[in-house]
């Protein structure tokens, strides 16, 4: 029998092999630039934010009561409360579209509705605190005020619309996921010291210099690997008194399996990102950045439009997106076009809609997709015309 999926792959390499002219200096260089940005990718991204949220995910998978997630995030949970906690949880981690997955498949494969985890997925990179004030100094206090606002409202708003859209499968779902959990071994606090530990080595091995030296964001930048040691020696100490051997163990696999599924659909996401639109801040893609600029002019529907889908398939680093935006909005970009791409941009992107389909089916990948363009665009369009 046939592979069709392997053959596909195989006739596609082929035929860039044997007709993409490697030749032209702007494809050779578009080639060039998504290596370098998966090389940035990996340096920045891969040991201090990746890794720490696959062992949080594993953590997830195996020592949080499928039970409790079910109560709090499943669809007859109250609703008040797990779309509150879901789309504030991004203030405290300052992750990026791609560092979140492992979270999300976490919870969503422990029982959580579609609704508040798709909350969680879309406010974890779009409201982190650092992001909303850097945006607010750096663009202006109207655009970080209305990011924080649009980001909340949106978190929830497409959450609800995809538990409305996906009801019937979810119930089947989480009907079917239900299982006897296995005897907890641990009190109430030590569950939470754990898991909040693990979360703060997350939070700190991934904190980013600030722009300007001095005040509490600076002392941490420059205490962080102190901090984050520290953390680790009584993660250490934790892991060695309060979980036995086959935990241990099983711990280790299910991060292991996170990584498994997201580290290729992410790598090669983020090549394939870096070769249309090269590294933010580098015209060097395929697509030329004045290009963009000459079309996001402006607050026309086409203009928000495009920054919405330029956002939603370009990859943004954490914090990198504002100055990405103010070198846009000083070549002429509107005002509106600009809010959308904050909108769009950081919690969604190439690299994370391969991974989010690998976890949730190509239906629902395509509507979490489409809300968030969509959005994105009526909100750019919103804000242009009151802010003239």
């Amino acid at each position: 029998m046939i592979e069709w999926r392997k053959l596909v792959m195989i006739a596609a390499v082929f035929l860039a092999a044997y007709f993409v002219p490697f030749g032209n200096p702007r494809v050779g260089g578009a080639l060039v630039e998504g290596f370098h940005m998966l090389q940035e990718y990996a340096r920045e991204h891969v040991l201090f934010c990746l890794i720490p949220a696959f062992f949080i995910a594993g953590a997830i998978s195996n020592f949080i009561s499928q039970a409790a997630v079910i109560r709090y995030f499943g669809g007859d949970a109250r609703r008040w409360l797990s779309y509150s906690v879901a789309s504030v949880s991004g203030a405290i981690l300052a992750v990026c579209s791609c560092t979140v997955l492992p979270l999300f498949a976490g919870i969503y494969r422990r029982g959580a509705g579609i609704g508040p985890a798709v909350a969680f997925l879309y406010s974890g990179p779009a409201i982190n605190i650092l992001a909303i004030i850097l945006t607010a100094r750096v663009l202006g206090w109207q655009l970080g005020v209305a990011r924080a606002v649009g980001a909340v409202v949106f978190s929830i708003v497409i959450g609800v619309i995809m538990a409305v859209l996906f009801r019937h499968e979810e119930q089947q779902r989480t009907g079917a996921a239900l299982t006897v959990d296995q005897c907890e071994r641990r009190t109430p606090g030590q569950n939470l010291a754990y898991f909040s530990v693990l979360v703060l080595v997350l939070v700190f091995a991934a904190w980013g210099r600030p722009a300007e030296p001095g005040g509490v964001w600076h002392a941490v930048y420059v205490s962080k690997w102190y901090l984050t040691a520290g953390l680790l020696a009584f993660l250490g100490f934790m892991v060695a008194k309060w979980f036995d051997a086959e935990e241990r163990t099983s711990w280790v696999y299910a991060t292991w399996g996170f990584a498994a599924q997201i580290l290729p659909l992410l790598f090669a996401g983020v090549l394939v990102a870096g070769v249309l639109m090269g590294r933010p801040g580098i015209d060097g893609g395929l697509i030329p950045a004045r290009f963009v600029v000459a079309v996001v002019g402006g607050n026309s529907l086409a203009s928000n439009l495009i920054a919405s889908v330029v956002g939603a398939f370009m990859y943004f680093a954490t914090l990198t997106e504002v100055p990405i935006l103010q070198g846009l909005m000083g070549s002429g970009m509107g005002k509106g076009p600009a809010l959308a791409l904050l909108l769009a941009g950081p919690a969604l992107s190439l690299p994370n809609m391969l991974v989010i389909r690998s976890i949730v089916g190509t239906r629902k990948t395509a509507a979490f997709v489409l809300l968030v363009v969509v959005m994105a665009t009526a909100s750019g369009l919103l804000f242009g015309w009151l802010a003239g």
